[in-house]
């Protein structure tokens, strides 16, 4: 395949996906409005993602890890209990747990996504398992009904980290309505994305809905009036979410592109190369990730010919500094521990051109 000498591919390239003039609208909406917390706009956005996601409920706070960690609450998780998560999806789920005294628990994940394996989960069940997070890595979605199989009648709460899977399908519900509950970040980068921070919590379930809505306000059960001692400070504010309703309707046009770049990756790869992503409805290729025994090969090979590339991520939950010493399990981790060194990250973003693309397919194509 050919490759464009002096081209330069990005990772990400935001400033591109920005359709300026709703988003001045929506700014200016806003401004007019006088009111900067929890207005029309916040209001609105709820509604909305609820209904994008089919479920009774979307909470706005202020990030996707506040958003995991009032999940946690809302669920009945208190300091002590176990919660099960897998090991390869940034310490983004275990920086939650340790906040609220969690005791994370790592299982490993099913070979070709790389997503938390409901067998090892199983397997790192005790009494003292209040919940497991599973992460849709990279916007493949796990299966989730496969949990709710392992775990029926154990009183294990199914927290769905949803921050790279905005959109995805599975079994004919999207995620963020496969569990009893869901986080989402809308970090820039993500599928949906402010122009900010923000995150949101999603669930069918009333009363988890409502301990989540009180806990994102101080624990407040009316105005001033604190009945819980877990609340925070966790607000999604009124420009954030005028900016999401935005960049909500072109959701699923811009998951669309991601999946037929990945796929166009796959077409390409050489002997030995293996593309993690789904790339059917149960995919959105938040992130496009191939495996490779010889990474720092590919990465300078990349490079070379002007692409970019990442990690994500490059060590382990186990192996991070920040896990307190003794203070957490871990099964087995096999998979995880093969596909580390081996995992590589592309460009992959709606506003890619086709020359940029073939220019990616054909860098991977040469790669020998």
């Amino acid at each position: 395949m050919k490759t464009r000498a002096g081209l330069r591919v990005p990772l990400n390239d935001l400033a591109r996906g920005l359709e300026r003039a709703p988003l001045e609208a929506a700014f200016q909406r806003v401004l007019a409005s006088g009111r900067f917390i929890m207005g029309a706009e916040h209001d609105g956005f709820e509604a909305e993602f609820a209904t994008y996601c089919g479920v009774r409920h979307a909470l706005g706070v202020a990030n996707g890890t506040d958003a995991l960690e009032i999940a946690l609450r809302a669920c009945g998780c208190e300091p002590g209990d176990e919660v099960i998560l897998a090991p390869n999806a940034g310490f983004y789920a275990a920086t939650a747990c340790l906040a609220i005294g969690l005791v994370p628990v790592f299982a490993d994940v099913e070979l070709d996504h790389l997503t938390l394996s409901a067998a090892s989960a199983a397997q790192a069940l005790s009494s003292r398992t209040r919940a497991v997070v599973v992460t849709h890595l990279y916007g493949s979605t796990a299966d989730v009904a496969a949990f709710r199989k392992a775990f029926a009648g154990r009183g294990v709460s199914l927290i769905e980290d949803c921050a790279q899977a905005h959109g995805a399908m599975r079994d004919d519900q999207r995620a963020g309505a496969l569990g009893d509950v869901a986080a989402f970040s809308f970090y820039p980068t993500k599928n949906l994305g402010a122009l900010g921070d923000g995150g949101a919590v999603t669930t069918s379930t009333d009363d988890i809905a409502e301990r989540a809505r009180r806990l994102r306000q101080y624990g407040w059960t009316r105005r001033y009036a604190t009945g819980d001692r877990s609340g925070r400070n966790s607000r999604l504010d009124e420009l954030q979410a005028a900016f999401l309703r935005v960049r909500l309707r072109v959701l699923d046009a811009a998951n669309v592109r991601r999946r037929a770049i990945a796929e166009r990756y796959r077409a390409a790869l050489p002997a030995g190369m293996k593309l993690v992503n789904r790339t059917d409805q149960a995919g959105v290729s938040h992130l496009c990730v191939v495996r490779h025994p010889e990474r720092a090969k590919l990465e300078r090979h990349l490079e070379e010919l002007g692409v970019s590339s990442a990690v994500h991520f490059p060590v382990l939950d186990t192996a991070q500094e920040a896990l307190p010493r003794g203070g957490f399990r871990s099964m087995p981790l096999p998979v995880c521990e093969a596909a580390q060194p081996e995992i590589l990250t592309l460009p992959c973003f709606p506003s890619m051109t086709e020359e940029e693309t073939e220019h990616v397919a054909g860098a991977l194509a040469d790669f020998g």
